[in-house]
């Protein structure tokens, strides 16, 4: 008897330790950021569906600035995989946050996803994009267009062979993620912040909690902004319009409870009309800001340090999340907004 209870009671252990956050992988980005913080990406071996982004010496920075705000983000196309923002969040976590993305640690070439994307969707507004390493890339040329569509047509009549060959429909693609995730990590957060063995323990502000989202990540952000515990919502190139993704509709519009910030990259942004419709739906009573500029879907991201977005994420973080009113100024003010950006278009309600 006295042994099977020591049994459990070494079993009981290891199951606790193995909640403790533990760091598997780490890399810098960017050098850290251009923030007071210089940040980090983390792996971690208790929350491996996930990475983290946040200041180096974290124990430190919390020292001398108290607890940090958390931002919890879902990547665009829903996919399980957060390299493309890696230059955002890297960004923002250098400011002072702790965000935690979908998507397990990955060491991929920043510059190579973001190469791929840009060829596929090259924002027709911008007169050159030029890559945080420095690599201008260019439009495909109509030879290289007529290729990859001859190429599209032969996969879709392919799929439709098959499905007629098999009797039945081509199955809608699968995503590999789900907006309750951005929830279970902030459990696990939550966990790991009142965990005395955690590198969290006291570390984090769970009062100040933004949910972030870009493309189909916003919806994943609407699924779950019923949550009292979100402070904010941050939109990128997103809106849910009248569509239904990954659950949500214009019907989780009125689930909010907290201030919105919608950034979109003008009307060459595929998200740009549901976008606008979310605006208009939003209810009276829900404070909500929408900028736009003209980078299309794509925003800055693959700009250094994130672009302009990036710039943009932090001041509305800071005066949502961590009350620095004079943040708010490219928000509220036209003139400030001209100033900053002058080829920017702001819209506000509810202030």
């Amino acid at each position: 008897m006295m042994k099977k209870l020591f049994m459990t009671a070494i079993l009981i252990a290891a199951s606790i330790g193995l909640t403790n956050a533990q760091t598997a992988q780490k890399q810098i980005v960017e050098e850290g950021g251009t923030g007071p913080f210089k940040s980090e990406v983390v792996g971690d071996a208790s929350c491996p569906g996930f990475t983290v982004y946040r200041p180096q010496n974290l124990k430190e920075v919390v020292a001398k600035q108290g607890a940090l705000p958390v931002i919890v983000y879902a990547n665009g196309a829903c996919f399980n995989n957060n390299v493309e923002m890696r230059l955002l969040l890297s960004e923002v976590a250098s400011y002072g946050y702790v965000a935690a993305a979908i998507g397990p640690y990955d060491e991929a070439d920043v510059m190579a996803q973001w190469r791929g994307v840009l060829k596929a969707a090259y924002p027709e507004t911008k007169g050159e994009v030029i890559m945080a390493n420095g690599e201008k890339i260019l439009p495909l040329t109509a030879e290289e267009k007529k290729a990859r569509d001859e190429e599209q047509a032969k996969q879709r009549e392919q799929a439709l062979k098959n499905a007629k060959k098999n009797k039945k429909q081509p199955e809608a693609p699968h995503f590999q993620t789900y907006p309750k995730m951005l929830l279970e990590v902030l459990d696990w957060l939550t966990d790991q912040n009142a965990n005395a063995g955690s590198e969290y323990y006291h570390c984090l502000n769970l009062d100040h909690v933004a949910a972030m989202g870009q493309s189909c990540g916003g919806a994943q952000v609407l699924g779950v902004s019923h949550d009292p515990r979100i402070k904010t919502c941050v939109m990128l190139n997103t809106g849910i319009g009248d569509m239904e993704m990954m659950g949500a509709t214009k019907e989780n519009l009125k689930n909010l409870h907290q201030p919105m910030f919608y950034m979109i990259g003008g009307p060459a942004d595929i998200a740009y009309a549901n976008a606008q419709k979310d605006y208009e739906r939003i209810a009276d009573n829900i404070p909500v800001v929408m900028l736009n500029s003209k980078d299309g879907h794509s925003g800055t991201y693959y700009e250094k340090y994130g672009g302009n977005y990036a710039k943009a994420v932090i001041k509305w973080l800071d005066w949502q999340l961590k009350g620095q009113v004079g943040q708010s100024a490219l928000f509220l003010d036209d003139e400030y907004l001209k100033m900053k950006f002058p080829e920017w278009q702001g819209v506000r309600k509810n202030f």
